[in-house]
């Protein structure tokens, strides 16, 4: 006979009706965030990038998805949300026992909350924030990094940056108790990815001159379906994080759509009047900079204050992104494939702030957190402590970043960045593999008979086979010739217009 209360073990007291609604629901939202990464961010930055590049940029998010798991469950969720052991950091613990994984989901270092579900669920729903964090950081690096180099530095990343901001913020950690407010992850997710991809794309170092120069996408169609998983997906990212089935989860749904559809009308506008047409490309900058700015806000704000950061969304970054990044020449500094520095860095610092001014203390109480809301509401000091909190993500993941990828580069000695003759082919070179095969019998992967010349082979200016070298420019994939549309160099980091030569 078995020594466990069956009847227990299945259907604890705090899981039972009308409660367990909270468990189906945190389940739904944290599927909702895993669909954003895999597959939406892989497709969005496939779709994004050259052709060449599509197989190794969705690779990497889909690598980084599942090393992260790996690192949580080991030691890394108890060191975000379980016992402090420094101001900044838990204590690292395994979160693989079957004793752990089926007891009630508690934050024991924020405020000893109790949540309506096994630990099991909190797990998993706090990983999949971890995942989207590396992988987002991943679009800053994207047709350049060292696979291999990317397969250490995600499990250090999380180590030791991700953990630090997590507890910190939200799990009972320094900045949590002077009650900063980061509602899902503005501070903990994008604040940190846009510092680290900003700052990791100094040391990687630049892509091939001519791979900035002609940086058109490969495929647009793709990129919006990725766009589209990441928005809907969002609804999950916001509304699981009042931990129930709450109207509080509700208001933060329905906020994070009013302000990702406004931002996105604000860019769209802004493209129209300074470009004199509307891009696509523009369109999902604007949408994820709306989705990047409610999500320190979204369950605190009400609708209008909802659409008041999404005016500063939808302009601050695109002012950043097309103006100031092109005025002050950042590129030489850092080569940041997809403006993950604008969307996320800047987005998260207009959210942050907006928090600290639009928040109100109906909305925070909802949140069941005792901060009697922002400037609105007369707490014109939630400002300063939002400054002071973002000061602080910043400064950790610069430093952090910095250290990380210097030690996988001088004491591992495994480089950054590819070698020359891989940046020319691309996905062939590094994976053995295309993402799009446009003639019969082409056997691309094995390479056990003739292939048809690639968009890699015509500019690395490779022979295979017996094909004609003597490419007409209007094979598909073809570098842009006079005549041909593409995208500045603007057209991905740094801006939205397209024009003809």
């Amino acid at each position: 006979m078995s020594s466990y209360n069956v009847t227990y073990e299945t259907t604890p007291d705090w899981l039972k009706s009308p409660l367990g609604g909270d468990n189906a629901w945190q389940l739904t939202a944290a599927t909702l965030v895993g669909l954003q990464s895999v597959p939406g961010l892989m497709v969005l930055y496939a779709g994004l990038v050259k052709r060449k590049w599509a197989i190794n940029s969705a690779f990497m998010a889909f690598y980084g998805f599942a090393a992260t798991l790996i690192v949580w469950v080991l030691y890394a969720y108890r060191a975000s949300f379980g016992y402090q052991m420094l101001p900044f950091v838990g204590v690292p613990n395994q979160a693989v026992s079957m004793d752990f994984e089926l007891s009630q989901a508690e934050l024991p270092t924020a405020l000893d909350l109790h949540a309506n579900y096994g630990m099991a669920t909190m797990i998993y729903f706090q990983f999949v924030f971890a995942a989207i964090t590396v992988v987002i950081t991943a679009g800053a690096f994207l047709g350049r990094m060292n696979f291999l180099a990317w397969m250490i530095y995600v499990p250090l990343w999380i180590t030791l940056s991700y953990t630090v901001g997590a507890f910190s913020i939200w799990g009972g950690g320094f900045l949590y108790q002077l009650g900063v407010l980061d509602y899902s992850g503005g501070y903990v997710i994008h604040l940190s990815s846009g510092t680290a991809g900003a700052v990791g794309a100094f040391w990687i170092g630049p892509r091939l001159q001519r791979d900035i120069e002609d940086n058109r996408p490969n495929n647009i169609i793709m990129a919006l379906v990725g766009a589209g998983i990441l928005w809907l997906g969002w609804n999950g990212f916001n509304g699981g994080d009042p931990y129930t089935a709450s109207p509080d989860a509700g208001a933060a749904v329905l906020n994070t759509n009013i302000c990702t559809a406004f931002s996105l009308l604000v860019w769209t506008t802004l493209d129209y009047i300074y470009y004199g047409k509307p891009s696509v490309i523009g369109a999902i900058n604007g949408m994820i900079t709306g989705l990047v700015a409610i999500t320190p806000a979204a369950g605190y704000v009400a609708g209008w204050g909802a659409i008041l950061l999404a005016v500063g969304s939808g302009s601050v970054p695109w002012l950043t992104m097309n103006i100031v990044h092109k005025k002050l020449h950042l590129e030489r500094y850092f080569d940041d494939t997809l403006g993950i520095f604008h969307t996320h860095f800047v987005a998260a610092i207009v959210g942050g702030c907006g928090t600290g001014i639009f928040a109100t203390g109906q909305g925070v109480a909802a949140f069941a957190l005792d901060v009697p809301g922002g400037a609105v509401d007369g707490n014109g000091r939630q400002v300063g402590l939002q400054i002071a909190g973002a000061l602080f993500i910043i400064g950790w993941n610069l430093v952090w970043t910095s250290l990380i990828l210097l030690f996988i580069k001088y004491v591992l000695r495994v480089p950054l960045r590819m070698k020359e003759e891989d940046l020319l082919i691309g996905d062939m070179a590094v994976h053995g593999e295309e993402p799009y095969v446009f003639s019969d019998g082409a056997a691309i992967l094995y390479g056990d008979s003739e292939r048809v010349h690639t968009t890699a082979d015509i500019e690395a200016g490779v022979q295979l086979g017996k094909t004609n070298t003597a490419m007409d420019p209007d094979y598909l994939g073809a570098p842009a010739t006079k005549h041909h549309m593409h995208h500045e160099k603007s057209g991905v980091n740094g801006g939205d217009n397209i024009k003809k030569d």
